[in-house]
C-alpha cells in the first residue's frame, strides 16, 4: 500500500476516534445537566425559559451548566444557565440553594450505598478481594 492511502486511512481513523470521544463527552454533559436540573427543580428553583430575543442574549452571556451566585438588591441569587436542552435559566435564593445542596448530598449517599451493595455481591472467584 502506498503512503498516501495509509495516511488517509490513519487520518480517517483518528477523526472517527475523536468524533466518538466528543459524542461521549456531550452525552455525559447532557446527563449531568439533566441530573442537576432535576435537583434544582426539586429544591424549588424556578425555571425561566429564554423565550424572547433579550432573554436569549442574556442566557448566552452566562457561563453554561454552572451554578453561580450573584448579589442583587442585597440578596444572594443563584442561577444555572442551560443554553442547550431547555434553553432556560434556573433561579433561586439562599433557601433553594441550601435545599439543593441537601438533595445533592442525599443523592450522592444513595449512589455510594448502591455501589457498595453491588460490590459486596460481586463474586471475586479465584481473585479474591483486591485488598
Amino acid at each position: 500500500m502506498n503512503r498516501r492511502v495509509c495516511a488517509t486511512r490513519m487520518g480517517l481513523s483518528v477523526g472517527l476516534a475523536v468524533a466518538v470521544m466528543l459524542t461521549g463527552c456531550a452525552a455525559i454533559q447532557r446527563s449531568e445537566a439533566r441530573s442537576t436540573e432535576e435537583l434544582l427543580a426539586a429544591a424549588g428553583f424556578v425555571m425561566r425559559p429564554a423565550d424572547t430575543a433579550e432573554r436569549q442574549q442574556r442566557l448566552a452571556a452566562l457561563p453554561p451548566y454552572r451554578l453561580e451566585s450573584r448579589t442583587k438588591d442585597g440578596k444572594v441569587v443563584y442561577t444555572y444557565a442551560d443554553p442547550g436542552a431547555c434553553q432556560c435559566l434556573y433561579v433561586g435564593g439562599s433557601k433553594e440553594y441550601s435545599e439543593y445542596q441537601r438533595l445533592r448530598v442525599q443523592r450522592q449517599i444513595a449512589e455510594d450505598q448502591a455501589w457498595a451493595a453491588q460490590e459486596t455481591q460481586m463474586d471475586w472467584g479465584i481473585w479474591g478481594p483486591w485488598w
